[in-house]
């Protein structure tokens, strides 16, 4: 038997990369982690965090605006950007050094700097090589700006976090989940915003009512919605500020352009193609069921496989390589069924098939539906709006997928994706006694179906 270095080596310390070392050196593996960026990944440096974060920063203005219709007037509110993002900072260095006393307890070995493949079994970090039994590329993915003159005038959602001062304007370019967050967070703390998308409409691949609901719901947040239109070129003026020629015709200024154009597998310098490992156009690695690259000593999973760009898939495809490979467990993660949410304003949650894949996939279906004015904004003045819908098998009684756009729309369906993962029917969601007063409870007291 050969005698490696490591028995796994892990190159990038994200979600998937560090669940997966800490689970493997559980079992009595010899584990080296690599990273050249930041332990967390994007999701705890650049994503899921910190955004969530600038989200629950962006409800304050219009709570506090909403809380005179309970008795609460509050004057002067200010809002001091320097202070949300120095204590995001604080939070975030608190997050890395938590991921660095898990991984050391665990017993992995973290090693600093890029890695890159230069063997079957060899690492390179620096001038040291490593050899590995198994080396499990788990490097996430990168943002993608196109090319265009004056693309180096623009920010991706690497920057955006720590601006050196907020903008009074701003305009988004994206129709996905970080742009229409995004929309919403800078919208929320008092920037006036723009959000351009050459579609038709935003969020590709979710409900179409949900679109059209979420669409109508954001704008009346001040949002303004281009959509069907692009940026041809941006200049910078003498200023400071930014010009953007759209391809409509119009110009456009702002502080600040954001591209939230999409991700790509972040691949580059790890020496894949020399060794023979198979990539898509898109530069996202392939893999069989068990995770297993072209080159059968290499392991990919997460984002840079590109299946479904979600931190718990990447938890638990991570997990589920563990398994396979030092507990003789299954490989397989399931991924229908993944709930998940966009934490625009209102959020959407959603789980499980839209209207038209339920149409496309089992014909005849239900389609249950309820909107309203939510309890809070009686009082609030808000003219807000909750959208809840559930799509059922006509056939078989059972629920293909639930969605809503509404506050804590991601709470809500989170506990909703455990019962369709249980295989709920109707009749189990009619039977289940409702909270009272809550907005969840419409989903379990909506009778007749719409269509």
């Amino acid at each position: 038997m050969a005698d490696f270095d490591y028995d796994l080596f892990v190159i990038g310390a994200g979600s998937g990369g560090v669940r997966a070392g800490r689970m493997a050196a559980a079992e009595g593996v010899k584990v080296a982690v690599a990273e050249d960026r930041y332990l967390g990944g994007t999701c705890v440096n650049v994503g899921c965090v910190p955004k969530k974060l600038y989200v629950y920063a962006s409800h304050y203005a219009e709570s506090f605006h909403e809380a005179a219709g309970y008795g609460l007037n509050t004057q002067d509110v200010v809002f001091d950007w320097p202070t949300l993002r120095d204590n995001k900072k604080q939070e975030i260095s608190r997050l890395n050094g938590i991921y660095t006393q898990l991984m050391k307890n665990a017993g992995c070995d973290l090693i600093d700097g890029r890695a890159e493949i230069v063997g079957e079994h060899e690492v390179q970090v620096g001038d040291v090589t490593y050899t590995a039994e198994r080396i499990l590329v788990a490097t996430g993915g990168w943002p993608f700006i196109p090319e265009f003159e004056g693309r180096e005038h623009v920010i991706s959602s690497n920057e955006v976090f720590d601006l050196e001062r907020f903008p009074e304007d701003v305009i988004v370019v994206g129709g996905g989940y970080i742009a229409v967050e995004f929309a919403g967070i800078f919208a929320g703390l008092g920037a006036r915003t723009e959000l351009i998308y050459r579609g038709d409409l935003f969020l590709r691949g979710f409900d179409q009512e949900v679109r059209e609901f979420t669409a109508q719901e954001v704008a009346k947040k001040g949002v303004g919605l281009n959509f069907n239109c692009n940026i041809e070129r941006v200049d910078k003026l003498a200023s400071g500020r930014l010009q953007a020629r759209l391809t409509d015709g119009r110009v456009l200024e702002a502080d600040q352009i954001l591209y939230a154009t999409g991700r790509v597998p972040n691949t580059q310098g790890l020496g894949l193609e020399a060794v023979g490992v198979a990539q898509q156009d898109s530069g996202a690695i392939i893999v069989n069921d068990s995770f297993q690259t072209s080159v059968p000593s290499i392991y990919a999973i997460g984002d840079v496989i590109d299946r479904v760009q979600l931190t718990p898939v990447a938890l638990a495809e991570g997990m589920a390589l563990v398994r396979h490979l030092y507990s003789a467990g299954s490989p397989a993660v399931d991924y229908e069924l993944i709930p998940t949410a966009v934490f625009c304003q209102p959020n959407i949650g959603t789980v499980g098939l839209s209207e038209e894949q339920a149409r496309e996939r089992h014909g005849e279906i239900k389609v249950f539906r309820s909107e309203f004015r939510a309890l809070k904004h009686t009082l609030s003045g808000s003219d807000e709006r909750t959208l809840m819908k559930m799509i059922v098998d006509a056939e078989t009684d059972r629920v293909l997928g639930v969605h809503m756009v509404g506050a804590e729309a991601g709470e809500i369906i989170q506990g909703i994706g455990v019962a369709l993962k249980a295989g709920a029917t109707k009749a189990v969601f009619d039977s289940t006694i409702g909270i009272h007063p809550t907005a969840a409870e419409e989903f379990v007291t909506m009778r007749q179906p719409v269509r």
